[in-house]
């Protein structure tokens, strides 16, 4: 059966599940996905191309939301059409979207690149002509992270959906994703794409390669963690046939030492822990394991592991024994034993793993409560080592609540990441800034040996304290900016920038109290990338002082606006953006398609999408055109809440929400205050719930609505409204607005009143601090 559409014909894809559509020329806007990657030393170059083609009969603008290495410094951005080839420029987010929408707006082909996570970007494409395809090319550097004699290239493949807390905010969402937008995660609808539901028979084609240059070091081994890969002397290819569904995870064993490499103006300075056991201190310890629904399956049954695994190891003994608690949450938390922190008895662990032993996975994953209450119980003794240990996939958006909120001031943090497609981003953020390690477990297979590492990280450090001195590096410029302890097995890894070579002298304590102090002199390399991760660490603990609200956020933002420029690495605060000057066609493309993207492998989308609060993905979602009187709309999957229709993007507007420039201006509107003394904005603010409490389904009853609504405010706030009250009135009019038109009208009354009663200084999303 065949469906008429304003498009042409689509037909239903009866085995990809419901709500799939395909036109004879494809069904979906991205084709392909082709990922190169040359790997010298420690440290990789990486180009991913990502192709598009419309294969609707109107002008398109599509946008995808994907994963990059949450270390990756996207240093550049091509975007190629045609007999056309067009290099991305790099500049401030607000001045970019401004550019792509004008763009759009004049008819030009037109592409943007933006970040909205460490680990997750966003590329929009808009004016693809019918039957075109656009190439986009994107070129990032990225650091191996290097332990126990391995680097690992890990390049994700897939954004996996995240659990959403907060109250829903008010306006527009600010993208075309499932969720909406809240105070705890401002940004919700841009890191929410749709999910493509299981059994989609044409996925997206995968292509990715693996150049292996040593570069001087001894290599002993490479092995592939979750895909099959064929190796053609130094070069590794991913099997035809792959989904973008999981992790790409590639280790290569290495012979590493300590060393200062200079390259440039760059410093990389590598440091080994001493040999030696370090003198045990008495810890405290805290576990906190993560049982959402998104845990289920594999994950929940290694997560359970792991946790026992720790507590297996903890000291008993009534004198410089450890204590411990475990704590196991979802959208609630479960302690495994009453009271505050318990002697590591052998009693206590065994009963601590028996309520392991019984936990299913099951809710939602609110993060940040358990989190603090860990915190609160390691708020004693000071000569103890405390500990938190979090086990979890990391699947949450309020990544910015949860670090700005914690308070770790002498309290180290590990994760441990389990998941096929892990939210690393996350997780190594929060181990940053609690000095600690983060290990990330795609396997079963792979869960003995993190467990290893893990329990050498909650051990006694071999050194803590460190510190690094070199006359020579310019101050401010170095990341982490606070080295941490030094780890058995585990290097550490110090980036700057310098004058000139010259020596580098390491300080701190060793476990047994004494001083330690390593020196090194430099040697030069030539690096190319090695400016371009020095920016992106540094642009990332900028990024994070940010979202702490800690200082005051111009000085911040103007700070990462001008490093991100100035050394042309993207960051949250810029975009590249890429624009023909050719004209294809008559103005901005009339369809919108957000690519969806595959089900996380291992994930039980039903319990997953019911867990995270996820709405199934909105009639249209997979490229459908829009809908005509007649035509086919997909009804939503059973058990699925539809998700609010999005506003109507205003004039000038930019991709997924209004650009800078029209938030500033809606701000600036002039307001006239009425002589007397009534609060108006708090009566608009009270209309505004009215309106979003209900939406009739009747066109009628919605009509009365609105017209009811206009005389009103015609009353409330004279002469505010002029312009939507009159547009309000025609609803009177039993030859008023209909269909679209009429969705169209309730759509700007729910904006316009949002604009008059929220704060006027309102900020682009991507500077929203979450509440």
């Amino acid at each position: 059966m065949k469906i008429e559409t304003l498009s042409g014909e689509v037909e239903p894809v009866l085995d990809a599940g419901l709500g799939a559509l395909r036109t004879e020329r494809g069904n979906l806007p991205l084709e392909s996905v082709d990922i190169r990657a040359a790997v010298t030393g420690l440290s990789a170059r990486v180009t991913m191309t990502q192709d598009f083609q419309n294969p609707f009969d109107v002008p398109l603008e599509a946008t995808y939301v994907f994963p990059l290495p949450d270390r990756a410094a996207v240093t550049g951005m091509r975007m190629e059409a045609a007999d056309r080839i067009v290099e991305g420029v790099l500049k401030e987010r607000g001045q970019a979207r401004e550019d792509y929408a004008a763009a759009l707006a004049a008819g030009q082909r037109a592409a943007l690149a933006e970040e909205e996570r460490p680990d997750v970007f966003t590329m929009s494409v808009g004016n693809i002509p019918p039957g075109e395809r656009v190439t986009v090319r994107l070129t990032l550097s990225q650091p191996l992270p290097y332990e126990d004699g391995e680097a690992t290239l890990r390049f994700p493949l897939v954004v996996a959906p995240r659990y959403i807390p907060g109250t829903p905010l008010d306006g527009p969402p600010v993208g075309a994703g499932t969720r909406s937008d809240t105070d705890a995660v401002p940004d919700a609808s841009r890191i929410s794409p749709p999910v493509l539901l299981p059994g989609f028979p044409y996925p997206v084609r995968l292509s990715l390669s693996v150049d292996v240059d040593p570069a001087g070091l001894s290599l002993d081994g490479v092995r592939s963690s979750l895909h099959t890969v064929t190796t053609d002397g130094r070069t590794l290819r991913l099997e035809p046939g792959e989904r973008l569904d999981r992790d790409f995870v590639l280790r290569l064993r290495y012979d590493a030492g300590a060393s200062c490499a200079v390259s440039g103006e760059t410093f990389t300075v590598t440091v080994l822990p001493p040999a030696g056991p370090a003198v045990p201190r008495p810890r405290d310890v805290v576990i906190l394991l993560d049982r959402s629904g998104s845990m289920m399956g594999w994950k929940m049954v290694a997560a359970r592991r792991a946790a026992a695994r720790i507590v297996d190891t903890l000291r008993g003994g009534t004198e410089g024994g450890d204590r411990f608690a475990v704590l196991s949450f979802d959208h609630e938390i479960e302690r495994a034993l009453p009271g505050e922190l318990s002697a590591a008895t052998s009693r206590a662990r065994y009963r601590a793993v028996e309520h392991l032993a019984r936990l299913e996975a099951r809710g939602g994953t609110e993060m940040l409560r358990p989190l603090e209450e860990a915190v609160a119980l390691l708020s004693g003794d000071g000569d103890r080592d405390r500990i938190i240990v979090l086990v979890t996939d990391g699947q949450v958006g309020n990544e910015d609540q949860i670090l700005g909120r914690l308070s770790l001031d002498g309290i180290r943090v590990h994760t441990i990441g389990i998941d096929q497609a892990v939210n690393a981003g996350f997780l190594g953020r929060l181990a940053a800034a609690g000095a600690g390690r983060c290990e990330l477990v795609e396997s079963e297979d792979r869960l003995d040996e993190v467990m290893d590492h893990v329990h050498r990280r909650i051990a006694t450090p071999a050194v803590t304290g460190v510190s690094l001195e070199m006359p020579t590096a310019v101050p401010g410029t170095q990341a982490p900016a606070r080295p941490g302890d030094l780890f058995p097995g585990v290097p550490l890894v110090v980036r700057g920038r310098c004058t000139a070579p010259g020596p580098v002298t390491l300080r701190g304590v060793a476990a047994d109290g004494s001083p330690w102090e390593q020196r090194l002199e430099p040697v030069a390399t030539e690096n190319p990338a090695a400016t371009a991760i020095w920016a992106r660490a540094h642009l990332r603990e900028l990024e994070d002082h940010y979202s702490s609200g800690v200082a005051a956020a111009h000085p911040d933002v103007e700070r990462i606006i001008d490093t991100s420029l100035r050394y042309g690495v993207l960051c949250r605060f810029t975009a590249f953006v890429a624009v023909d000057t050719r004209v294809v066609t008559d103005g901005a493309p009339t369809h919108k398609v957000i690519q969806p993207v595959e089900s996380p492998a291992g994930w039980d989308t039903t319990l997953a999408a019911h867990t995270l609060g996820a709405p199934a993905p909105a009639p249209g979602a997979y490229g459908a055109p829009p809908a005509a009187p007649g035509s086919y709309t997909p009804p939503p999957a059973p058990g699925y809440m539809a998700p609010p229709a999005p506003a109507a993007p205003p004039a000038g507007g930019g991709p997924g929400g209004p650009a800078r420039g029209f938030v500033h201006a809606r701000a600036r509107m002039p307001r006239r205050e009425p002589a007397r003394a009534v609060d108006t904005h708090g009566q608009v603010a009270e209309e505004l719930r009215r309106l979003r409490a209900a939406r009739p389904a009747s066109e009628v009853e919605r009509r009365q609505v609105l017209a009811d609504l206009g005389s009103r405010l015609e009353v409330l706030v004279p002469g505010e409204f002029t312009e939507l009250v009159a547009a309000l009135r025609t609803c009177d009019d039993p030859a008023g607005p209909r269909g679209h038109a009429l969705d169209e009208l309730w759509d700007r009354a729910l904006s316009e009143l949002a604009a008059y009663a929220e704060p006027s200084e309102r900020k682009p999303f991507w500077h929203r601090r979450p509440r």
